[in-house]
């Protein structure tokens, strides 16, 4: 029987670039079960992490509000914590709207939103090798934004060896389950869809975030068994963007690219596998499930590997979407950004009236449904950090165009312009020769800067 309101399922590994899926044609990858979905799915094909960094995707994510207006500029960890770069426990997040209409929730995997404290470093990953701390230890309470169920870390690269705490757990009592973090997690999701041991209501609609590290480096932690579903293939096969250069950082693509599809793969193994137990359930019709990610990986285009550039390797995000009998299946160029998934979800939840009057991000309901709606023609870009709020660069995707403006001290902005339309691979600056074009995306970019209260115009970091 159909509930009230849809439940809400929301994977988004980290790291894992729009490109790496085989029904898109490009990098040459083994997903079955992601093709699958996708068929039976909405697929935005310009879906924008407009700050393409990890705790920044997340803040935007939970907040609706873009970087400025929600404090949260670049990663969370002891270097961060003096400029207070982290989520607060009065914040208003969309998993607080959820637990208010009556929703169980679920967080599994990866959360990175706090700044580590001492106990972190003592109980969690400890500091790497350069002194920095990124795990933490998020607390029971107004921290934890409304989830009830909660089997979670801050930001731990272990992938075979990760650690979890779990429900009322204290600092000192982690969980350490000693195999690939992304199966474990999928074995607790699935036993959440199953309600195996009463993790939830059952007569109460929930939401489910399972946020797994991989694709997300280290590279070569992914079980030996996806890795060999790509034997016989070399890195030139497999590296096919010809945007690739394998110099500079670009030449660990070479080492590292068998086992990031490797990882892809074994995403896609185990996403079938909540799929299958929603089936099961009987859930599957009336679950808005989501397929996403925090931004992308440049695996080696234009000589980069990692995250933070505009090019579309690491800014586009997968988004797919499906609600069976309500989001027909299609693409959609719709540019979606980060803080826009918020009101979106909480429209197609029947909740748009709760959305927080602060949420900068858009409800693109409409549009999803496949009604008549808004349609913004660019999604903002930034790359900045909290010791420099007013510096950095800041940009635009459009339809057709890739506008960046990078501010250096003590000289002129530097200004790039790649025409995706022309050039797929952006690998030809055009600034120069469309001043005209220039000119008009600096205005839209500057009316996003004044939405979002960013002190880039002002020079101002406070604004």
């Amino acid at each position: 029987m159909s509930q009230k309101r849809p439940n809400v399922v929301f994977v988004f590994p980290d790291e894992y670039r729009q490109q790496a899926f085989g029904f898109m044609g490009e990098d040459p990858v083994l997903t079955p079960n992601l093709d699958r979905f996708a068929s039976e799915s909405l697929v935005l094909t310009h879906a924008v992490s407009n700050r393409p960094l990890c705790s920044p995707y997340r803040a935007m994510l939970f907040t609706g509000k873009y970087p400025h207006a929600n404090r949260v500029l670049t990663n969370c960890n002891s270097r961060t914590r003096p400029y207070d770069n982290q989520l607060h426990g009065e914040d208003r997040c969309l998993s607080d709207v959820l637990h208010e209409a009556g929703y169980c929730q679920g967080y599994i995997g990866k959360l990175h939103l706090e700044c580590p404290d001492e106990q972190a470093a003592r109980y969690g990953e400890g500091p790497r090798r350069d002194g920095v701390v990124w795990d933490a230890y998020t607390p029971p309470g107004p921290r934890r934004h409304g989830f009830d169920f909660w089997h979670s870390y801050g930001c731990c690269d272990w992938h075979f060896d990760p650690h979890y705490w779990v429900g009322e757990a204290a600092v000192d009592e982690r969980i350490e389950p000693g195999e690939w973090s992304v199966k474990h997690e999928t074995d607790v999701a699935v036993d959440y869809i199953r309600n195996t041991a009463g993790q939830r209501d059952p007569s109460r609609p929930f939401s489910l975030f399972i946020a797994h590290n991989p694709p997300h480096m280290p590279f070569d932690e992914v079980p030996e068994r996806y890795v060999r579903m790509y034997d016989g293939k070399t890195p030139a096969e497999l590296l096919n963007r010809p945007n690739v250069r394998l110099e500079g950082q670009g030449a660990a693509a070479e080492r590292d690219v068998k086992s990031y599809f490797a990882a892809v793969t074994g995403i896609d193994e185990q996403f079938g596998r909540i799929l299958q137990a929603l089936e099961d359930e009987g859930l599957a019709d009336d679950t808005i499930v989501v397929f996403t990610s925090d931004h992308g990986e440049m695996m080696g285009s234009h000589a980069f590997m990692g995250k933070v550039h505009a090019y579309d390797e690491s800014l586009l995000m997968p988004f797919i979407i499906r609600w069976p009998g309500r989001i027909a299946p299609r693409r959609d160029d719709l540019l979606l950004s980060a803080p826009d998934i918020l009101p979106t979800l909480l429209g197609l939840a029947g909740l748009a009236d709760r959305t927080p009057p602060d949420v900068q991000g858009s409800d693109h309901t409409g549009v999803v449904l496949g009604r008549e709606g808004d349609r913004p023609t660019s999604a903002l870009y930034l790359n900045v950090g909290p010791d420099d709020p007013a510096g950095g660069a800041r940009g635009l995707r459009t339809h057709r165009y890739t506008f960046v403006v990078q501010r250096c001290e003590g000289r002129a902005d530097g200004v790039r312009l790649f025409d995706n339309g022309e050039d797929k691979y952006q690998r030809t600056d055009v600034a120069a020769e469309r001043p005209g074009v220039v000119a008009e995306l600096t205005e839209q970019m500057n009316a996003w800067l004044r939405k979002t209260g960013d002190p880039w115009l002002t020079g101002d970091p406070d604004g």
